[in-house]
């Protein structure tokens, strides 16, 4: 059996199958990426959910593994080389989940690499702005009498809808007709931004074609409802 030991937060979040990947997450945007993703190849895991509300996620066993204090992260028993390896940042435990298990990524170098661009794109563009609108829209954010912040993020984030608008364009996927970590990164955000946020008509989402036709061709697949709702929330 695989000793975990050597990774303080398995003593508070105690593994019962160490063999398998360990997942330290919440169903938010980011953590689902991560969900999503070990659902859409079958990889075996174990989900373990970390209350965010309760700031589990900033104590001395969850920051052991992501000193940032942020879900998700994972501890893989089987790394490279076989020696267990923990990770933090959801677009680097995609692409890792991808490479490590050869799915969700083209195996051409020039399509792999454009992938990785657009898995950046939602890390630099897509969660920072849509997460500000989601701030200033339902949040604290939107007691402040100064509007300019909200129109800002507003703004930028009906910009970076037109850019995936624009994208898909003749595409059923970001890369094609290739479903990939690209889509699974995006998926959740937007997902987050006209639901849980209710920004749908503050961003003029109905306004699109191509992007709601995208989301909800990604909903539609078992395995990302299934994704959604892993660790369940309390």
């Amino acid at each position: 059996m695989t000793d975990l030991s050597a990774f303080p937060i398995t003593s508070r979040w105690p593994a019962a199958h160490p063999d398998r990947l360990q997942l330290y997450s919440l169903p938010t945007p980011n953590g689902v990426k991560i969900s999503i993703a070990l659902e859409e190849i079958g990889l075996p895991y174990e989900a373990h959910r970390i209350d965010i509300g309760e700031n589990e996620n900033l104590t001395p066993e969850f920051l052991s593994l992501n000193p940032n204090g942020k879900i998700p992260a994972i501890v893989d028993p089987d790394g490279p080389g076989g020696t267990p390896l923990g990770l933090f940042e959801s677009g680097a435990i995609l692409l890792y989940l991808a490479d490590k298990t050869g799915k969700l990524i083209p195996a051409d170098p020039a399509r792999r690499w454009q992938t990785i661009q657009w898995v950046f794109f939602q890390m630099a563009h897509v969660g920072p702005m849509f997460g500000q609108v989601g701030y200033f829209y339902k949040f604290e954010g939107r007691a402040l009498e100064d509007k300019r912040p909200l129109e800002r993020y507003r703004d930028e984030s009906r910009r970076i809808l037109d850019v995936l608008e624009t994208r898909l364009d003749g595409r059923l996927w970001i890369m094609d007709d290739e479903y990939t970590i690209a889509d699974i990164a995006t998926l959740g955000w937007v997902r987050n931004l006209i639901a849980f946020y209710g920004a749908r008509d503050l961003v003029a989402f109905d306004s699109l074609k191509h992007v709601p036709r995208w989301l909800e061709r990604g909903l539609g697949r078992p395995a990302v409802q299934r994704g959604l709702q892993i660790p369940p929330r309390a």
